[in-house]
């Protein structure tokens, strides 16, 4: 009599349920509903307070595994942000007791009206000669400038401080300035 190398419970004829078992796979149903599918949900937040309260959350999430998958904070969308995550339940676990969260806007958000906040545009476009832009980062963060040059290649603008006594063109990152709108 010939032994077989696998056990005689293993059934031989569907491979793919031996290999996707030890993963936790039940065998019922195809393999694509396994994985769970995902949703955008709306959580209300204090204006001005967005980048705080993404930064709680990703904490609270990865300390109490929750299952989110993305948290998006928009600077277009003040007073919103954006929780990817597979059940409605999961972000209401996630914003309890997370300060400056106030609640989670009932329904699902479309993810046709998310992906214009994912498109990555270079950070220079829009700045040009004469522009009036707010410093956002380093040393000279909350001034406002006027752009005096920009370089697209190196991704770098240079702008004068508007506050300062006299006009000293400083090179920055473009990232660093965003433009004022109504200026």
């Amino acid at each position: 009599m010939k032994r077989w190398p696998f056990p005689p419970w293993i059934d031989l004829g569907n491979v793919n349920n031996l290999v996707l078992a030890s993963y936790g796979y039940t065998g019922r149903g195809p393999v694509s509903e396994q994985k769970p599918r995902t949703s955008l949900y709306a959580v209300k937040v204090t204006v001005g307070q967005e980048r705080n309260v993404v930064q709680m959350l990703a904490d609270k999430a990865k300390v109490e595994g929750l299952p989110i998958a993305a948290i998006l904070a928009p600077t277009e969308l003040r007073g919103y942000i954006i929780v990817e995550s597979s059940a409605p339940h999961a972000v209401d676990q996630l914003i309890r007791g997370v300060r400056h969260t106030r609640e989670r806007v009932q329904g699902m958000v479309d993810p046709s009206e998310v992906d214009h906040y994912l498109e990555t545009r270079p950070a220079f476009e829009g700045l040009e000669v004469g522009t009036v832009v707010d410093v956002i980062a380093g040393p000279f963060k909350g001034m406002q400038a006027k752009v005096v040059r920009v370089d697209p290649a190196k991704e770098e603008v240079t702008v004068e401080i508007l506050e300062a006594a006299f006009t000293l063109p400083i090179t920055v990152h473009a990232d660093y300035v965003r433009e004022v709108k109504g200026a």
